[in-house]
């Protein structure tokens, strides 16, 4: 088999290698996520390896492969999607930000103002993973600010609505930077009006995102019992939307973290389970958009910290590689950080210190950080540097920068 295979064949090789499973195990272990008779293994024998030769499944065989290694069918066999530029929704609001900013100031508020508005709430969500946070800061409270005062005007009932989730929208968005900065306080106040918000305006989305950003709060900062609260709080509220995909991966993230395994793979399938039944997005830039790679990215944080080191590495690496354009700029340079500490962690268990501190590094190197999140798992990776190099001194250095990171963000210095 050649190296200009899909991607998708050599994942499934890939997976496949990770269980230590040969192509025999791989079309039984296919049969159990078949509802119906499936041919001899002779035959599907024949039929995976011209899979793993780059043949592409078709419509029957995707999800069973992508259930059988614990994922949904578009992160292995990704679909078209529109993605969003800054410019393209410029574009197609008709508007630059200053006529808004006039329309806004009229007494009343036209169907298209609000279009340019909804239109610039999601070009802010959409540039959550690479703008600086102290930018993303100050453009998103300017915009809350202006939605806000709208609630002063001449609004009918559906406006009124309307403004009120632009409004949790934005303060979603506030919140998420708010806590990538470290200021936790400012963030909890503004996750706590955004779930206002949500309430007021009945909208069930935004309120299973206030919910999951009490549960990413809480895991960052230790109390995993808090996380499965909030998780199991979002999902009552918002069990149709696509934040309950992302709640049951925060709940098996604390579950792995309390080492009940049996407890994240429920987690996990569950939040695979409503993932495959979801129509695929449009926006795949938007932070408030679950995507079928944002899966792998929860099952590589749970199978890290279980001590499946293999399948850790796989999916870190798929991470990688999801994450990053053909000209080696980053799509999520967050996601790829984690995935970065995850290859680290795998690497320090192998004995293999110098890729270790080297993924670890880079993890650090980032322009743009979640400061909490990385520092949470790159303090797995100083757990396991810290008890097998002891006396290396280039692991000491590494130690130190983190400190040195944790000691600017109140309440998150490594253990």
């Amino acid at each position: 088999m050649t190296e200009d295979r899909p991607a998708w064949a050599r994942r499934m090789a890939t997976e496949r290698a990770a269980r230590d499973w040969s192509q025999r195990d791989a079309v039984r272990a296919l049969r159990a996520h078949a509802r119906e008779e499936l041919p001899a293994d002779e035959s599907l024998i024949r039929q995976w390896k011209r899979w793993e030769s780059g043949q592409l499944p078709n419509d029957f065989y995707r999800p069973l492969i992508a259930a059988l290694f614990g994922t949904v069918t578009h992160a292995i066999f990704p679909a078209p999607a529109r993605r969003n530029g800054g410019q393209e929704i410029l574009a197609a609001s008709g508007m630059e930000t200053l006529e808004i900013v006039s329309r806004l100031n009229r007494s009343d508020v036209d169907t298209a103002t609000l279009d340019a508005l909804r239109i610039t709430t999601d070009r802010l969500c959409s540039e959550y993973p690479f703008l600086p946070s102290a930018q993303l800061l100050i453009e998103g409270r300017q915009w809350l600010r202006r939605v806000v005062e709208l609630h002063s005007k001449s609004l009918t009932l559906a406006q009124h609505r309307e403004v009120l989730a632009l409004s949790g929208w934005l303060a979603l968005l506030v919140g998420c930077a708010e806590y990538d900065s470290g200021a936790r306080h400012a963030a909890e106040s503004t996750r706590r009006a955004a779930l206002s918000l949500a309430t007021e305006a009945d909208h069930a989305e935004v309120a299973g995102w206030a919910h999951e950003m009490r549960a990413w709060f809480a895991l960052t900062t230790g109390d995993y019992r808090g996380v499965i609260a909030a998780a199991q709080a979002g999902a009552e509220v918002a069990a149709h939307h696509g934040v309950a995909v992302q709640l049951a991966g925060q709940e098996a993230k604390a579950w792995a973290r309390l080492g009940d395994r049996r407890q994240v793979e429920v987690a996990l399938d569950k939040g695979r389970r409503l993932l495959e039944g979801m129509p695929h997005p449009e926006n795949l830039d938007n932070h408030f958009v679950v995507d079928p790679a944002k899966f792998d990215f929860y099952a590589m944080d749970c199978y890290r910290l279980v001590g499946e080191d293999r399948i850790a590495r796989t999916l870190a690496e798929e991470v990688l590689r999801t994450g990053t354009d053909f000209d080696g700029s980053e799509r999520a340079p967050m996601r790829n950080a984690e995935a970065r500490v995850t290859l680290g962690v795998t690497a320090a268990r192998e004995g293999d210190l110098e890729q270790a501190l080297t993924m670890g590094r880079l993890a650090l190197a980032g322009e743009r950080q979640s400061v909490p999140s990385l520092i949470m798992t790159s303090r797995e990776l100083a757990a396991e540097v810290r008890k097998r190099y002891p006396s290396e001194p280039a692991a000491q250095d590494y130690l130190g920068h983190l400190r040195d990171l944790g000691a600017a963000v109140p309440g998150f210095l490594p253990q």
